[in-house]
C-alpha cells in the first residue's frame, strides 16, 4: 500500500480539526461539506473506512508519534 506523506497527513488532520470547530460554532453546511471531503480524503490516504480509524492510523503514521512500550524490560 502506497503511504501518505507525513506532511499531507498532518495537514488533512489540522483541516479537519479545524472543520470541527467551524461546524460546532457556525453549522453551516458548506462546513460539513469540507468536513465530509477531508473526511473521504483522510480514508482514503490511510486505507481505512472510518473516519475516526483514519485520524488515529494517521496521527500513527506521524513522525514522532509511535510510544515506546519498555513494559517487558522491565524486571519487577
Amino acid at each position: 500500500m502506497l503511504m501518505a506523506h507525513p506532511a499531507m497527513l498532518r495537514s488533512l488532520i489540522e483541516q479537519y480539526e479545524a472543520l470541527q470547530v467551524l461546524r460546532a460554532q457556525a453549522g453551516t453546511t458548506e462546513a460539513q461539506q469540507r468536513m465530509d471531503d477531508v473526511a473521504y480524503t483522510l480514508c482514503v490516504s490511510t486505507g481505512t473506512r472510518d473516519v475516526d480509524a483514519a485520524l488515529i492510523a494517521a496521527r500513527h503514521q506521524l513522525p514522532g508519534a509511535r510510544t515506546y512500550d519498555d513494559s517487558v524490560l522491565t524486571g519487577s
